[in-house]
């Protein structure tokens, strides 16, 4: 299965602790892809064609990247925006993502426990990942279980090679 992996992180080297841990976990190779997008678009300028071309490439997406204020960095929303395009992901003629696999791999700072109806945050942690889900069934993708890191702020290094190694399997499946 060819593995597309997306990295969404504007600090992924110099200023990311977990998404470049599990970036790194990835382990690109023949079957595995992995592409900074901040590195690549610093102006937010996406080479629409050249993304796609990769995507077409891929059997599994992997949206990496981590969740701030709820939500996205901000070049994951540009990417959807730009990327997936009428006629080509979706609509008539949009079929170029159907089947493949999305996956997300997001790491949180705040602990499972607050993303419950009753905990500090008030909503469960999968509500939001709607926007994410819904994009995957409007463009015909195959959506997987989110690979998840909570607690990032305050995960100790074990916790941390832990998240890496199953992350490590995940992609191995």
């Amino acid at each position: 299965m060819n593995t597309l992996v997306l990295a969404f992180h504007p600090e992924l080297e110099s200023g990311s602790r977990i998404t470049h841990r599990l970036a790194q976990a990835a382990r690109p190779g023949n079957d595995l892809t992995l592409v900074d997008e901040y590195a690549l678009y610093p102006d937010f300028r996406i080479d629409v064609a050249a993304e796609q071309g990769r995507l077409l490439a891929a059997d599994r997406v992997v949206w990496l990247f981590p969740m701030r204020w709820y939500s996205s960095p901000a070049l994951l929303k540009q990417w959807e925006d730009d990327v997936l395009e009428h006629g080509w992901a979706y609509g008539t003629g949009g079929d170029k993502l159907r089947g493949k696999q999305l996956l997300l791999a997001i790491s949180i700072g705040a602990t499972a426990e607050k993303y419950r109806p009753e905990g500090e945050f008030a909503v469960r942690g999968a509500d939001l990942l709607t926007p994410w889900r819904t994009t995957a069934r409007y463009t015909g993708m195959d959506w997987q279980q989110p690979f998840l890191v909570h607690g990032a702020s305050s995960i100790s290094d074990a916790g941390l090679e832990e998240a890496a190694r199953a992350f490590a399997e995940r992609l191995s499946q």
